[in-house]
C-alpha cells in the first residue's frame, strides 16, 4: 500500500535482452574499448607506457589462470580419456586443419591479414566458462566439461604458440628464438607460478573471485585497447572494408556450422551417450577469447589488432548459436537424463546432469 505522504510512482520495467542473445557486460565492454581505441588511440610515450602495462597485465592474467585451474580435478578426469581426447582432437587438430583449408580463400575472399587472424582463431584453446555453462543448461556431463576445458587451457599455453610458429611462421610477428623466450617469460612462467602457488593462494582467490574477475576482464580490455590503438596509428584499418567484414562473418559462420556438425555426428558415431555428446559439442566447437587475446598481443605484436578481430567476432557468434542450441538440447532431454539413470559410454553410471551438473556449473565458473 503506497504511503499517504508520498505520491505513487509506477515501477519501471527493466529492459531485458532476448534469452537467445547472450550479450553481457563484458561483450559490451569489448565493443566500447574498440570504439575508444578508434576515437582516442594512444601514441608516442603514452603508447610505450600502455605497452608496458599490457605486458604486466598479460603476465598477471596467466598467473591467475594457473592459480585458478585445478590440476587435481583435471587429473581426476583422466579416466574419461576418450571424451577428453575427442575434444582435444577437435580443438588442436580439426580446427587447425579447417583453418589451413581456408588458405584457398586468399586473396579473392579474405585478405591475408584477415586469414592470419582466422587461422590464429583455429589454434587457440577451447573455452572453459561458457562450455561449462552451456553443458549445464543442455543437461550434459558438466564434470567432463570442467575437465575438458582444464585440459585444453593447460595444453593451449604451450600448444598454441608452437602451432603458430609452425603454421604461421613469419606471419606470427616474425617468430624467432627471442619470440619463444618472450612467450616463455610472459605466458608460461606466470602460468606455472600460479600452479605452484595455488596451494597457498587458492583460498584467497576463491574468497575474492568477484574482485579478481574484474581484474581478469580489465586485463583483457587493456590488451584490446593497446592492440586496436596500434592498428589505428598504423592505419591498418583501411585494409578492412564493411564488405570484407561481412564476408569474414560468413566464413566464420560456415566454420562454426562445420564444427558443430562434426562434433555432433562424430560423437554419435563414436558411441558416446547423450550427456557426453553434449559436452563434446560445446567444448569441441568453441574457442577462448580470454586466452586468445593475451596470446595474440605476445605473438603478433603490432599486427595484433587484425589478428584478434576474427576471434572477437567468432566468440560472440558462438555464444549466440550455442545459447539457442543448449536450450534445444534441454527441451529434448529425456526423463532418464533428469533422474540420472543413464549409463556412460563404457558402462559407467551416467552423470546426474540436473542435480550434480547444476551445482558444478555454479562453482566451476569461479573455481576453474
Amino acid at each position: 500500500m503506497p504511503s499517504p505522504h508520498r505520491p505513487h510512482r509506477p515501477r519501471l520495467r527493466k529492459i531485458a535482452l532476448p534469452s537467445w542473445l547472450p550479450l553481457d557486460g563484458f561483450i559490451l565492454g569489448l565493443v566500447g574499448t574498440v570504439a575508444l581505441a578508434a576515437l582516442l588511440p594512444v601514441s608516442g610515450r603514452a603508447a610505450t607506457v600502455t605497452d608496458g602495462a599490457t605486458t604486466v597485465a598479460v603476465a598477471f592474467l596467466f598467473f591467475l589462470y594457473g592459480a585458478r585451474l585445478s590440476t587435481r580435478e583435471a587429473l581426476d578426469g583422466v579416466r574419461h580419456w576418450r571424451l577428453h581426447l575427442t575434444v582435444l582432437v577437435c580443438t588442436f587438430v580439426i580446427f587447425p586443419a579447417l583453418g589451413l583449408a581456408a588458405r584457398g580463400l586468399v586473396p579473392y575472399v579474405l585478405t591475408h591479414p584477415l586469414y592470419t587472424g582466422l587461422l590464429f582463431l583455429c589454434l587457440v584453446p577451447s573455452t572453459v566458462q561458457s562450455s561449462i555453462a552451456f553443458t549445464s543448461i543442455a543437461r550434459g556431463n558438466v564434470a567432463a566439461a570442467i575437465c575438458a576445458g582444464s585440459f585444453s587451457s593447460l595444453l593451449g599455453v604451450v600448444v598454441t604458440p608452437v602451432l603458430v610458429a609452425l603454421l604461421l611462421g613469419g606471419s606470427g610477428g616474425g617468430f624467432s628464438a627471442d619470440s619463444m623466450v618472450k612467450i616463455g617469460l610472459q605466458l608460461l612462467a606466470p602460468f606455472l607460478a600460479g600452479q605452484l602457488l595455488r596451494r597457498w593462494i587458492g583460498g584467497f582467490i576463491s574468497r575474492h573471485r568477484s574482485v579478481l574477475r574484474l581484474v581478469d576482464r580489465g586485463s583483457v580490455l587493456l590488451v584490446v585497447y593497446a592492440a586496436f590503438s596500434e592498428g589505428m596509428t598504423r592505419g591498418i584499418w583501411h585494409q578492412v572494408t564493411p564488405a570484407r567484414l561481412a564476408i569474414l562473418l560468413g566464413v566464420e559462420a560456415v566454420l562454426l556450422t562445420v564444427m558443430l556438425t562434426l562434433t555432433s555426428y562424430g560423437s554419435r558415431k563414436l558411441c558416446f551417450v547423450r550427456e557426453d555428446r553434449i559436452t563434446i559439442v560445446f567444448a569441441g566447437s568453441k574457442k577462448s577469447l580470454a586466452a586468445g587475446l593475451p596470446m595474440a598481443s605476445v605473438l603478433f605484436g603490432a599486427q595484433a589488432s587484425l589478428a584478434v578481430l576474427p576471434l572477437m567476432l567468432f566468440h560472440q557468434m558462438q555464444l549466440m548459436v550455442c545459447a539457442v542450441l543448449a536450450r534445444r538440447y534441454a527441451a529434448r532431454a529425456p526423463e532418464a537424463v533428469e533422474t540420472g539413470t543413464g549409463t556412460g559410454a563404457e558402462g559407467r553410471p551416467g552423470t546426474r546432469a540436473r542435480t550434480d551438473g547444476a551445482e558444478s556449473a555454479d562453482t566451476a565458473l569461479t573455481r576453474v
